[in-house]
C-alpha cells in the first residue's frame, strides 16, 4: 500500500506505461520519473499552507484518519506553515487558544507531524518521513506590546503577517482605502521580530506598508503567499517595486495558487501560476520565489458548504471571488507534481527547481529563525 512505501522512505512506484509513474492511489495521472525524483527527494516548504480549511473544533481536536494520512504523505511537502487570519479585540486570547489548539493536534499526530521550532527540524522531518508544522499568524494583533513578541516566539510562533487586509496598529491591509504605511508600533514590532527570530511576513500588507517594513527590518523577510500585479492587477498581489526591494533585502516571495490572484481571466491554469513564477525569476532571481499556496491539501472549493459562504462573505468586494477559488491542477495531494511538471516543461533545472520548491525558504528560515 501507498502508507507503507511512504511510511518506509521508498522512492520506486509502480510503473503503468513505459516512463510514466502512478503515485497516488486515488490520481488516475501518471508522472514521470524526473516528476516523481523531483518531489521526493525535495525539501519542498508550503509557506502558507494551513492544515485543514475545516474550522469546526472536531477537525483538530483528534487524530488524521487513514486517508487523511495517506494524502499528506502523498504530496511530498516536507513542511506547511499553518497560519490563519487572527485579529480584533479578544486576539492575544484567540491566538494562545490558536498555537494551543494545533500544538496539541501535532503532539495527537507525531507518526506524521512534528513542530519546527529550529530550521533544521524541517531537515529532519524529511530524514524521517514526516511533516514539519511551522506555527504562524496572518495578523499581529495580539502583540500588545513590543515584548509580546518574545512571549509568542517561545511558545512557538515563527512567522507572523503584519496586517491582514485591513488597519490594524501596525499598518494598513491591502483593501485598505489609503494606505498610511508602518506606524511607529509597527516599526517596534518589526524591530522585536528581528531580536528574537521570527519571520516578517508582508503578504496582506498595503503597498507602502509592505515597503516600510522590508526598510525596517535588518534582516530579510518574506511575502509568504502573493503574485504579481504586473500580470494581474488585484490588491492582493505585490507591485515590482516591492519585489524588487525584498530581493535587494535577500527575502523570498512565495506564489499561490488562489484562482483570483493568479488571473483575472478565465480559463485560469497552472500554466498562468508559473508565469508568477517566472516573473519573479526574471526580476530578482530564481533565487528569491517560492511557493505559498494560500489553501489546505485539498482547496477551497472542497470546503464544508456553510464555511465556504461564509468565507466568501467575509472579504470586500474587491477580492472578486469567481464561482471557483482554486486551480484543479494546484489543488489536491498531487498539486506539487503537477507544479513540477510544468517547471519542467519550462526547461527549469533540477536545482532551480528544488530552490522553487523549498530550497530557498529553507535558506531565508535558517537565517532569520534564532
Amino acid at each position: 500500500m501507498l502508507r507503507g512505501i511512504a511510511a518506509a522512505g521508498a522512492v520506486a512506484f509502480p510503473m503503468i506505461n513505459t516512463g510514466l509513474y502512478a503515485v497516488h492511489a486515488q490520481s488516475p495521472k501518471r508522472y514521470a520519473r524526473r516528476v516523481v525524483d523531483l518531489v521526493k527527494q525535495s525539501i519542498i516548504i508550503d509557506m502558507l499552507g494551513p492544515l485543514t480549511l475545516d474550522f469546526r473544533p472536531s477537525s483538530y481536536a483528534g487524530q488524521l484518519s487513514e486517508q487523511q494520512t495517506d494524502d499528506f504523505r502523498a504530496s511530498g511537502i516536507t513542511a506547511f506553515h499553518n497560519a490563519v487570519g487572527v485579529g480584533g479585540r479578544d486576539a492575544y486570547a484567540s491566538v494562545m487558544t490558536f498555537l494551543a489548539s494545533w500544538s496539541g493536534f501535532v503532539g495527537r499526530n507525531t507518526h506524521l507531524f512534528r513542530l519546527a521550532s529550529h530550521a533544521s527540524d524541517i531537515d529532519e522531518a524529511k530524514k524521517q518521513g514526516r511533516i514539519a508544522v511551522i506555527q504562524g499568524l496572518q495578523d499581529s494583533d495580539h502583540f500588545r506590546r513590543p515584548a509580546d513578541v518574545k512571549a509568542f516566539y517561545e511558545i512557538g510562533q515563527r512567522c507572523s503577517q503584519l496586517t491582514y487586509n485591513s488597519q490594524n496598529l501596525l499598518g494598513s491591509g491591502s483593501t485598505d482605502r489609503v494606505d498610511g504605511g508602518l506606524s511607529d508600533f509597527g516599526v517596534s514590532i518589526v524591530k522585536a521580530m528581528n531580536e528574537v527570530g521570527m519571520l516578517v511576513d508582508v503578504s496582506h500588507c498595503g503597498d507602502r506598508t509592505t515597503l516600510d517594513a522590508i526598510a525596517a527590518s535588518t534582516v530579510p523577510i518574506a511575502i509568504t503567499h502573493s503574485n504579481c500585479r504586473a500580470l494581474n492587477n488585484h490588491p492582493r498581489t505585490k507591485t515590482d517595486e516591492a519585489i524588487k526591494a525584498l530581493g535587494a533585502k535577500g527575502g523570498v516571495m512565495g506564489i499561490t495558487g488562489v484562482r483570483m490572484f493568479v488571473s483575472a481571466k478565465e480559463p485560469t491554469t497552472i500554466a498562468d501560476l508559473v508565469d508568477h513564477i517566472d516573473h519573479v525569476a526574471r526580476l530578482i532571481g530564481v533565487d528569491h520565489v517560492g511557493i505559498g499556496t494560500d489553501a489546505d491539501l485539498y482547496g477551497y472549493d472542497k470546503m464544508q458548504p456553510d464555511q465556504y459562504a461564509a468565507l466568501k462573505a467575509g472579504y470586500k468586494d474587491s477580492y472578486g471571488f469567481r464561482d471557483k477559488i482554486d486551480i484543479e491542477a494546484f489543488s489536491g495531494p498531487m498539486k506539487m507534481y503537477n507544479l513540477v511538471e510544468e517547471l519542467v516543461r519550462r526547461n527549469y533545472s533540477d536545482d532551480n527547481i528544488r530552490a522553487v520548491l523549498g530550497g530557498n525558504f529553507r535558506r531565508l528560515l535558517g537565517a532569520t529563525w534564532k
